[in-house]
């Protein structure tokens, strides 16, 4: 029996969490369906637009995605700090870039005069918003629904687009959450639909890569900030560099009309992850498979499932496997 999502997601133990969403059916609805001759790959940029839009208002950074032709991955990590730091007026102002909010909530922040009731009203509202803007639920259904609904009105149907619920998975170490990320980033290459990650349409490696060319980092995406200093930044543990030379090794040994090799430059950061480098190409192109549940080191995962009821730890046995020496 499915779990409720409150059960599911500890941001005591982790803030990261990698979300999957499928269409139902497994059907070919947002890319091109051989069999029939349907193209539909222009939801695909309609998935992705939607989900930079996102990004800006929610106190919920995004890691990774890859839009595929009948699913969505999607890396985010939950900046509660973020959204504690807001101000009840700025809490209002996230919220009305992406929602229409209340006729008292836009009389407040316009500076209008409100009673004391209006104000309760509006107290009420803001604690709510706040605790919304760093709920991944809500992320994810402001994410699927107006696509559902753009897509029934293109298709002339009513009924489901998505399947009813997301999958998710806590992250619940560096080590999780780098190997998830390639996994996503290299889910075209995996499944053919590109021969390198930077020819990967619809996923945050091409716009890596892109910005990395101009000397950037794209700004919808959480930023890498390289090792852990005073002052720490909010952002990836590694550099830009190291991260997009790991994923093209790592695509590069998956191909299979090429022979290839971590190269010595990308071996440093699966050693500072603790992962073998066989142990990193089997976890970065099986993630799913090897992990159903909460991924992470063993002290880590018993915490988690301490904190969120669980009476036996789910894939205890392949985290021990493949993400220890």
């Amino acid at each position: 029996m499915a779990r409720p999502r409150r059960t599911l997601v500890s941001l005591e133990d982790t803030p990261c969490y990698h979300c999957v969403s499928r269409v139902v059916r497994k059907a070919f609805l947002c890319g091109y369906d051989k069999s029939t001759g349907d193209d539909y790959e222009h939801r695909r940029e309609w998935v992705e637009s939607r989900m930079l839009e996102l990004a800006p208002i929610f106190a919920i950074d995004i890691c990774a995605y890859a839009v595929m032709s009948n699913h969505l991955h999607v890396v985010l990590k939950v900046d509660v700090d973020k959204a504690k730091s807001w101000s009840n007026k700025q809490v209002l102002e996230q919220w009305h870039k992406g929602f229409k909010g209340t006729l008292l909530t836009r009389k407040f922040v316009n500076g209008d005069k409100l009673e004391s009731f209006e104000l309760t009203t509006v107290k009420e509202c803001i604690a709510q918003y706040r605790e919304r803007l760093t709920d991944i639920s809500w992320f994810m259904r402001s994410l699927c629904e107006p696509i559902a609904r753009k897509a029934n009105r293109e298709d002339n149907c009513t009924g489901r687009f998505w399947e009813g619920r997301f999958k998710s998975q806590a992250l619940l170490d560096e080590a999780a959450l780098l190997a998830c990320m390639a996994y996503v980033d290299l889910n075209p290459v995996r499944a053919n639909m590109a021969a390198t990650p930077e020819q990967s349409d619809f996923t945050s490696i091409q716009r890596r890569i892109k910005s990395a060319i101009k000397g950037e980092q794209p700004q919808e995406l959480l930023a890498f900030v390289g090792n852990e200093r005073m002052n720490m930044p909010n952002g990836l543990l590694f550099s830009v560099k190291d991260y997009l030379c790991l994923v093209e090794d790592t695509g590069r040994v998956m191909r299979e009309d090429k022979r290839g090799a971590i190269s010595g430059s990308t071996l440093h950061i699966i050693n500072r992850l603790n992962i073998p480098e066989d142990n990193w190409l089997k976890i970065s192109t099986e993630f799913e498979v090897l992990f159903k549940g909460a991924v992470g080191n063993l002290p880590a995962l018993t915490q988690y499932c301490e904190h969120t009821h669980r009476k036996r730890r789910q894939g205890v046995a392949n985290c021990q496997r493949w993400l220890a020496t």
